[in-house]
């Protein structure tokens, strides 16, 4: 078969994001990957007016890098230099890769030396981790989030039918042990851990299958290997260059095999034994294995694991109240002058049991850079009141969120009769009117904001007025209007009854973390009340707020809306494509083909149709015209009622701590921000 000898743009942000007239990207995102809702924009930055979509230009071809130093005037830190001199480490051109990637600095070249300070909320926030010091897929995003470039692999290249990628690796690549990183690592990954239905119960993810198929992974040469899908996977790279696709670079070989049971059959169970594990696929797991749906991020808790990461762990994320990252001394990224990066020593992440402890740190200038769990409305003015003592400024982040606050109904209730008033349009409607978004708006969110429904963002090329703006204006008689529909009788005190007789009631969950989605709910249920309908909000752990949605047990709940942005990869709010779609995950179980799942209506299977079409060809401007056919259904559909639309968010970032860019996305997994902005070229200015 025959192969293009350039890289493939991708739909999902190939044109999203000439956004807001973004220069470059920058820092830690404040909206943890939808755990917190987005921040606001403090009042020292302005958003700018979202311009017309435009297309993104084609990628350069694969490779192509900076002009750099010749190697024999590379540079590298002193401490490395002097492990160097006393024969405790190779020499630079022997830990470095034939063809280095060179990065270019997004201020200036930096200087070695320092830390990098941030903090983790409690014992389970490796998401930050991810972000900051774990992202290094065989490709990856540019920080302008226009194309998908090369990274760990050296260059790739696709089939015209979307279904083979091949992927070649930079020869001379080590591990942060010094031992070489080759196509052994990723058939070990392929065939060894995702195969295998010991260690990976649930098999591979879907990115990494087609046509109803697991696909392959084939070694053609040590350095070279080629995914092969029995159908076209047209979001395969979108996939690989996001936080799910850093498998194929997270399983050392040389380092693992000695846990698994096909490598070790004789000793493997007594290893096992000696750590306290009950049997060898435990073991393996804890070790470095990071399986979705394991007890344990083993990534973060094994300081022996090897990694391809500007630093590495020597400080494990197991209890106490740090973890560090170390410089790596065989990282294979160059600065344009041959300076090994990264400049900066390592990366510190104090443990805080509470927000609180984290604000107060930053706000004393403790942290360098930070804005997940940080970035409120609410500490805005704590930051803005405490820049000069802290020695801070701001910086600006983009949201993929297209709403802050949005009410999720159950469309798949356990209840006949509930089900079927919540899939009454006329209800939904009315209850959408009966909402005055604007003092939700004024209140809660001190004015930033806009009214919204879950739709795409402004500055998607998705962008559909109608679909944005429905049923957003406040019109009490609107609502009576429709919800007369709905449910026309009420009791003496005006409020409205069930088919049953009985008064009508929503209980409205939110988690107790989200202090302004509560504050949101809160008025929502003032505001539904002069319409009549009796709702309450309950205020609970995430834990249980999700364990209640996954068995479709709630009435409604709250939660943010994702996809604004990354409307392709980030699909859920707009059909039941995963458990995240939490007004139909009994619909979205059927979808996935989960034995917990129920079979939606027709129209719903048209979107799940036209969203298999998505996946299956490689050509962008069909994905896009499928990808609109689906969003029309989803408008008409009217599923989730939205609020606010998430205004540009803050971060705060030291005035010594450089290369760090003004603006950057704050998007989760998908353009797993900062780490698409190379931290590896972030240093202190001394």
């Amino acid at each position: 078969m025959q192969h293009d000898t350039t890289p493939r743009t991708v739909l999902s942000r190939r044109n999203f994001l000439y956004l807001t007239g973004l220069a470059a990207t920058g820092l830690v995102a404040a909206a943890c990957g939808g755990e917190a809702p987005a921040a606001a924009t403090p009042a020292a930055i302005q958003p700018t007016a979202a311009p017309q979509p435009t297309l993104a230009p084609r990628p350069t071809p694969a490779g192509a890098q900076p002009t750099v130093a010749a190697a024999a005037t590379r540079k590298e830190a002193p401490q490395l230099a002097q492990l160097v001199k006393d024969g405790k480490l190779p020499p630079l051109e022997q830990r470095l890769p034939k063809n280095p990637l060179v990065v270019k600095p997004v201020e200036r070249i930096g200087t070695y030396g320092g830390a990098w300070r941030a903090a983790l909320l409690g014992g389970a926030d490796t998401l930050l981790l991810d972000r900051t010091v774990g992202y290094e897929n065989l490709v990856r995003w540019d920080r302008d989030w226009k194309q998908i470039i090369p990274n760990v692999a050296e260059s790739f290249t696709t089939s015209p039918d979307a279904t083979q990628y091949t992927f070649k690796l930079r020869e001379g690549l080590k591990w942060s042990d010094g031992q070489p990183y080759t196509a052994d690592d990723i058939t070990f990954w392929w065939e060894d851990i995702q195969l295998n239905k010991e260690i990976t119960p649930g098999g591979p993810p879907n990115y990494l299958r087609a046509g109803g198929k697991n696909g392959t992974v084939e070694k053609v040469d040590q350095h070279t290997v080629r995914f092969t899908f029995a159908a076209p996977n047209g979001l395969f790279l979108q996939n690989l260059s996001g936080s799910a696709g850093d498998g194929p670079t997270r399983a050392p070989r040389h380092y693992l095999q000695q846990f698994h049971l096909k490598y070790n059959p004789q000793g493997v169970e007594q290893l096992a034994r000696e750590a306290n594990q009950d049997g060898w696929v435990r073991l393996f797991q804890t070790k470095g294995a990071s399986v979705p749906g394991t007890p344990s991020n083993a990534v973060w808790q094994n300081k022996d694991l090897p990694r391809l990461h500007a630093w590495s762990l020597t400080t494990p994320y197991i209890g106490g109240n740090r973890v560090v990252a170390e410089r790596n001394p065989y990282y294979f990224k160059i600065d344009p002058e041959g300076n090994q990066l990264p400049y900066l020593d390592r990366v510190t992440f104090d443990v805080a049991q509470d927000v609180e402890t984290i604000v107060l740190k930053a706000a004393n200038g403790e942290i360098e850079m930070q804005d997940r769990h940080i970035a409120t409305v609410g500490n805005k003015a704590v930051f803005a009141d405490n820049r000069q003592r802290g020695n801070y400024h701001f910086f600006e982040t983009v949201p993929d969120g297209s709403n802050a606050a949005a009410i999720y109904l159950n469309w798949t209730h356990k209840d006949p009769a509930m089900r079927q008033i919540i899939q009454n349009k006329d209800f939904r409607v009315g209850l959408s009117h009966a909402i005055d978004r604007q003092e939700i708006i004024d209140v809660v969110y001190v004015g930033q904001g806009q009214p919204y429904q879950t739709a795409p963002r402004p500055e998607s090329p998705f962008y559909d007025e109608r679909f944005a703006r429905q049923y957003t204006a406040f019109d009490l008689q609107k609502a009576n209007e429709h919800l007369d529909k709905a449910l026309p009788q009420k009791d003496g005190q005006g409020f409205r009854l069930g088919p049953d007789g009985t008064r009508f009631s929503l209980i409205v969950e939110i988690a107790s973390a989200n202090k302004d989605q509560i504050d949101m709910m809160n008025l929502v249920v003032g505001h539904w009340k002069r319409a009549g309908i009796e709702a309450q909000a309950k205020v609970e752990d995430r834990s249980l707020l999700w364990t209640r949605k996954n068995a479709s047990e709630h009435d409604a709940m709250v939660w943010t809306g994702d996809g604004g942005l990354d409307v392709i990869l980030g699909p859920s709010r707009y059909f039941p494509a995963i458990d995240g779609s939490h007004y139909a995950v009994l619909w979205a179980y059927w979808y996935l083909k989960d034995p917990k799942g129920e079979e939606p209506p027709a129209i719903v299977k048209q979107q799940m149709a036209l969203y298999d079409q998505v996946k299956s060809t490689g050509d962008e401007a069909k994905q896009a015209e499928l990808m609109k056919q689906l969003l029309a259904i989803a408008a008409d559909q009217f599923y989730v009622i939205g609020t606010v639309l998430p205004p540009n968010g803050y971060g705060i970032v030291k005035n010594n701590f450089r290369n760090v860019p003004e603006r950057m996305f704050a998007t989760g997994g998908i353009w797993p921000n900062p780490a698409p902005t190379d931290p590896s070229q972030y240093f202190i200015e001394s």
